[in-house]
């Protein structure tokens, strides 16, 4: 600052006041089209068809006749009358069970190994991440190849082309054969997110905890581990998806049908059938949101507060 002749503080040349910074005209159209266009397209696309099926779900409507309000009619049909209902909902909670405590786990195993450094690691890692470029409906066409009773290739190795095992047509073994055809995929998916995870945390914490005498176990466990938390959260919430929208490989084997019933088939038939019943396959859409919906708010709310206690 300098002195003027009255004595009054005059600021230093070539500074000026801080004012803030204002949008152009064509800053904000660019940012209108950048947050507008992509919210305009998830209302549409995903809201918009949902809020359809919960108000649909409440009515009867074949897709072409008028409109009948029903109420809660379909629901009431749904878990009384309809035989389908409810070994498809054991069938989708037996597959998130089977993800999350199999596959899962299993994943997270392959990518603590790949993390440690192992000899040709880099070509396990893409081999254990090809299943995941695969549709689950390409996975269902190779499950019949190898699972089918004519000239399977399962039977044909274990000598069963006389009596073969009927992998796909028991109600009792293809549920099974199908959820492992599914873990292949969903193993590699979660191999790649752990494994980047692992590559995120810090090694000073490793060698704090083995100067404190933690072993390799105690290390994962209790250091390793807690800080993967947030691969923890997206890792439950893919779990959740996958089991839950499971449909092109079971559609793929048998329409599923005979032990292979899901939520999304009993949609799927309802929908577009020959019933073409949309109020109630609107009401089957409806459960399988809310139960989606239920896991995942669930979850996440338990893992916000485990972040907000540390």
């Amino acid at each position: 600052m300098r002195e003027t002749r009255a004595g009054r503080p005059r600021k230093a040349p070539g500074r000026r006041g801080h004012r803030p910074a204002r949008f152009t005209r064509r800053d904000t159209v660019v940012l209108g089209l950048l947050l507008g266009l992509p919210i305009l397209i998830e209302a549409v696309v995903i809201w918009g068809p949902t809020l359809a099926s919960v108000g649909l779900s409440f009515t009867s409507w074949d897709g072409i006749g008028d409109i009948t309000w029903v109420g809660g009619k379909n629901y009431e049909s749904l878990v009384d009358t309809y035989p389908a209902f409810w070994p498809a909902v054991r069938h989708n909670l037996l597959w998130i069970g089977f993800l999350g405590l199999v596959a899962t786990p299993f994943g997270l195993l392959l990518a603590v190994l790949i993390d440690r450094g192992v000899r040709f690691s880099r070509f396990y890692q893409s081999v254990l991440y090809m299943p995941v470029v695969l549709s689950l409906a390409v996975v269902g066409f190779m499950a019949q190849l190898l699972l089918g009773t004519d000239q399977g290739v399962i039977n044909t190795v274990l000598g069963n082309e006389q009596n073969p095992i009927d992998w796909l047509g028991d109600s009792d073994l293809n549920i099974w054969m199908m959820m492992i055809a599914a873990s292949w995929r969903h193993t590699g998916y979660v191999m790649i997110l752990y494994l980047a995870g692992l590559k995120s945390v810090d090694p000073a914490l490793k060698e704090a905890a083995a100067i404190d005498g933690a072993n390799t176990r105690q290390t994962f466990f209790r250091v390793v581990f807690p800080t993967l938390r947030p691969v923890n959260v997206i890792v439950g919430v893919i779990t959740v998806i996958e089991a839950l929208r499971a449909f092109d490989i079971v559609y793929a084997v048998n329409k599923g049908r005979n032990g292979l019933e899901l939520l999304s088939v009993l949609i799927t038939d309802n929908i577009i059938g020959e019933a073409s019943r949309i109020g109630f396959g609107s009401a089957i859409a409806v459960v399988l949101l809310t139960v989606s919906l239920g896991f995942i708010v669930t979850f996440l709310v338990q893992e916000l507060r485990g972040a907000r206690d540390r």
